[in-house]
Order: structure tokens, then sequence, then C-alpha cells
């Protein structure tokens, strides 16, 4: 059952982005027609490292901080949050699933029924389901179906995505957010969040691929016919572009990140070669001056590295032939200059930077790639609580609701 307090005419539901680099909670009041955001916090983030939680009580912190600047903005109390997940832990596959039907009409149980034995796969002990998404169904000879519910058939098939993620890390995870005073409502793979933010239905149904850079880990998730087909986690992310900078130009990480901000790119042949910036330097030393362009060398061979990788993923997926609406690239490191051009000649398609879109209200604090997943879990959460049919709660559950809603 879906969480949450009434506020004026719509409902209040909320997004919490659990990142590397930071935290973000978005807290959106849902109406009929609209989503609204009235809230947004944020706080630095060094509990995490490449989407694991590595330290519960500076985690537990930082998402106190977050949620606390959201709720004054919003004038609200959070209790229930839609929490993203992300990491080399997670695993995503396709599995078939089929039912026998014998020619009666296909009704709601038989659906769950043909889901559920698609889902019953061995897994290991660590891992654990969060998603199991339906991609198409076929009744007898008939393909490609939407919703086979009322159709008539001798047998029900279906094709569904799988996604696990590690046990160890969703109980973190939740124990991060019971700690700070909040409850998971659901655990939400980040790409898939960030998908229902900066994906159109047309990318969706020509084809398309989502790369969600955060700070620690690039998510893919490729669509077509308006479904998941593919997902995969890369290890690698905007720190590992901070680290290479630090290294390289023996600044510490702090001011690296500013560099990177500040006059980072992915095309070192866009920047000019008489540019010259200042770098700050360990201990007490004095600046040093050094070309812009040397400094984009470096990021440009990291970029080009994780690039390559998420090609030859895409190749091996058995779906490149399919993305005819190319690459959507979102995430803090998709606001890095000329990524999209190294992009295009990488996975040799066109590629777009995403931005967060289908919310109103307060839009000008989250129109950043850095916002598209915590936005997508807003979105995520509302789909959800539309379903909510309250003409089918008994008594009982409708006062549990009522009390739910005034907390």
């Amino acid at each position: 059952m879906e969480d949450t307090k009434i506020h004026e005419s719509g409902e209040i539901i909320a997004g919490l982005d659990i990142g590397t680099t930071k935290i973000c909670v978005v807290v959106g009041e849902v109406f009929d027609d609209r989503i609204e955001i009235i809230g947004i916090g944020t706080a630095s983030s060094s509990g995490m490292k490449k989407g694991v939680v590595v330290n519960i009580e500076s985690t537990v912190e930082a998402i106190k901080k977050a949620v606390s600047e959201a709720e004054e903005m919003a004038k609200c109390h959070l209790q229930y949050v839609y929490v993203g997940i992300a990491g080399n832990h997670i695993k995503g596959f396709n599995s078939p699933g089929i039912v026998a039907i014998n020619n009666q009409q296909i009704g709601e149980k038989d659906v769950d029924a043909v889901i559920w034995a698609a889902r019953t796969v061995k897994l290991s002990d660590n891992q654990q389901i969060i998603h199991v998404i339906p991609q198409e169904y076929m009744v007898d000879d008939h393909t490609r179906i939407q919703s086979p519910i009322g159709m008539t058939g001798v047998r029900l098939v279906t094709n569904v995505h799988i996604v696990t993620a590690g046990v160890n890390a969703i109980h973190n995870l939740t124990t991060c957010c019971n700690r700070a005073n909040l409850v998971a409502q659901e655990i939400v793979l980040e790409s898939i969040a960030a998908a229902e933010a900066v994906l159109t239905k047309e990318e969706m149904n020509s084809g398309v691929i989502l790369m969600d850079i955060g700070g620690g880990t690039t998510d893919i998730a490729i669509f077509h016919n308006g479904s998941v087909k593919h997902t995969w986690e890369l290890p690698l992310g905007g720190n590992n572009l901070t680290s290479d900078l630090s290294v390289g130009l023996r600044t510490p990480l702090q001011d690296a990140e500013e560099l990177k901000s500040s006059y980072g790119g992915a095309l070192s042949s866009m920047i000019k070669d008489n540019h010259v910036i200042e770098i700050p330097t360990m201990g007490e030393r004095k600046t040093r001056k050094i070309s812009q362009q040397l400094m984009v060398e470096i990021l440009e061979a990291r970029i080009e590295e994780m690039l390559e990788f998420v090609n030859q993923n895409i190749s091996s997926s058995g779906f490149r032939n399919k993305i005819n609406a190319g690459v959507v690239i979102t995430g803090g490191t998709a606001l890095l200059s000329n990524i999209s051009d190294l992009a295009e000649q990488i996975f040799e398609m066109p590629v777009r930077i995403g931005y967060p879109t289908g919310v109103k209200g307060i839009t000008d604090k989250v129109n950043s790639p850095r916002c598209s997943t915590s936005v997508g879990l807003l979105l995520h959460g509302s789909r959800k609580l539309k379903k909510i049919d309250h003409s089918t709660m008994n008594f009982i559950e409708r006062v549990k609701l009522f009390f739910r809603q005034i907390m």
C-alpha cells in the first residue's frame, strides 16, 4: 500500500537518490493530471562507493540533511521514499514464461501466473529480485501483444526482464533509510528510474539506449517496443575522471573536481591550444599553469574507455540493430562539454543529453541531468500511487490509509 500524506488536494511522494557523490531528495505532489515538485534537498555523499554503502553513519547523516532541506521547502514531513539502487552487484537478464489457458478467456490471474512462471528462476543466495518487467506476450501464434487480457487461446507465453540486486546492498540501503527515520517504499534500479524522466515514449518504442553516468557507476538500459530489453552496470563513473585529474595534475581531489566542472571536456581537439589554466598543488606549493588542452586529454582518455566498454556491451546484448532512436546520456557527467560528440563517434548513432521532464512546480531546481534519477523515482512512485483503487479497499484498509496519510 502506498505512502503518503494529503497535502491540499494532492498526495505527497518522494524520490531518494543515494548517490556516490551526492544525496538528492525530491518531493512531489501528485494530482490526477500532473505532478508538481514542491521540495528538493541535497547533501554531499561520502559513505558510498560505486553505488554501495561503505559507511552507514555518514550516509545516514547525509540523508537526514537532504531530507530536512526538502521537508522545509515542501512544508511537510516525509516518511516513505522510493529509493534508487545501482552498483556492480546488479544483474539483469531475460526470462520466458508459459501457462496453459485451454481456450479460456485470459484474465488477470492468468497474466499473474505466466509472469510468476517467468520469474521462477534459480538465483544465488546473495541475489534478490527487485524488478520483473514484462516485455511482451504471445497467445498461441499471435506475438508482440502488449495486454492479452480478454483474448482466448490454448497457451499464454511471456518474456520478462528480471533485475536482481545484492541482498547485502539492499539491506544496507534500507538500514540507512530506517536510521534516517524513513521507510523504503520500493527499491528501484536507477537506470529504470532515470528513463522515466528523460526518455520519450517514441524513443522507447523505436529503440533507445539510456546511459546514466553517476559518480561511481555508469548504468545502461536498452528499450525497444516500449519495454526494457537489457540492463547493465559499469563500475566506472565521474569519480574516475576526478581521480585521473588528481593523479595526472598532482592536485587535491576537491580541486580536481572543481577543475573538471569549470574547464573539463570530452574532446581535446575542441580546446584552443593557447588556453592556460591554473592548477592548485599539494601542500603549500604555488599554483602551476598548464594548457587546458592537456587537462582535457586526461578526461578524454577515460571517457573514451568508458564509452568503448558500453559500446562492447551494446554489441554483445544482441539489440544493437534495434536501436533506432540512438543514445540518451544523463547523470552529472553528461554535463561535460562535447561528451555527446565523442559518444556519437564511438557508438556511430545519434546522441543527446537527457534532462528530466514530465513534472511541474519548482522545475528550475531539478532542471539538470544530475537530477534525472531522483525525478524519475518520483515519476515511478506516482505511477504506483495511481494504481491504488480506493473502491476495492475494505473499511479497515481505508481507515489505516487515512491515518498513514495524516501522520
